[in-house]
């Protein structure tokens, strides 16, 4: 799992993604020393077609905050689903996963502080405490946080500098400081909040089953 518990690391990840992941929270610009980290950072290099494709997974890795292990079973259960394409169904889950939906909505200012808001019983669907970042949210579900969760710094810092320009349209949102939203339709690949290649994900695990 990405290990950036640091703005240093953060920062560190994304120069060397070359772009910044929402997910990992506020870690500097990458305007000024748009590199790779390293002393050789600044030199051109020439990057395999592996790793062009193990940069596009690692992407996924860090915004979302996995395992290896983790995402692997999530493409093996995309790739069972037949009534669409698996790259879309594995981007559907991602972003339907509690801890991201947090994030999506502003509720917290990165993936890591939605996910220890979670853990900490903070936040409730359906009138339920769910305590797993993890844990799939569906459509028509209804998600709040509890008094202590809409009293969390994170949740007020991140309404008063919200990491996102907008909410994905997937949710209405109700309320003013303690926010409601229901899920009313499936995220989209377009929804992800930042550049990727799916083409390459999907090549990168064409072997997986």
């Amino acid at each position: 799992m990405a290990k950036a518990t640091t703005g240093k690391a953060r920062f560190k990840i994304q120069r060397a993604l070359g772009l910044e992941l929402p997910g990992l929270g506020k870690a500097g610009s990458l305007e000024r020393r748009p590199y790779g980290p390293g002393v050789h950072g600044g030199k051109r290099k020439k990057i395999s077609d592996y790793a062009v494709r193990l940069r596009e997974k690692q992407k996924l890795i860090y915004h979302y905050g996995l395992r290896e292990k983790q995402l692997v079973t999530y493409v093996k259960a995309s790739k069972r689903v037949k009534e669409r394409a698996w790259m879309d169904t594995l981007i559907m889950t991602l972003e339907s996963r509690l801890n991201n939906v947090v994030f999506r909505l502003n509720w917290a200012p990165s993936i890591k502080a939605a996910s220890q808001m979670v853990s900490h019983g903070q936040v409730k669907v359906n009138g339920k405490r769910v305590d797993r970042a993890s844990y799939i949210v569906k459509k028509g579900d209804v998600i709040e946080l509890t008094d202590k969760g809409y009293a969390n710094q994170a949740y007020k810092h991140a309404q008063e500098t919200p990491r996102l320009p907008a909410v994905p349209a997937c949710y209405n949102v109700e309320g003013s400081e303690k926010k409601k939203a229901t899920k009313i339709d499936e995220p989209l690949s377009s929804d992800i909040p930042f550049e990727y290649a799916g083409q390459l994900v999907i090549e990168y695990y064409w072997k997986v089953k």
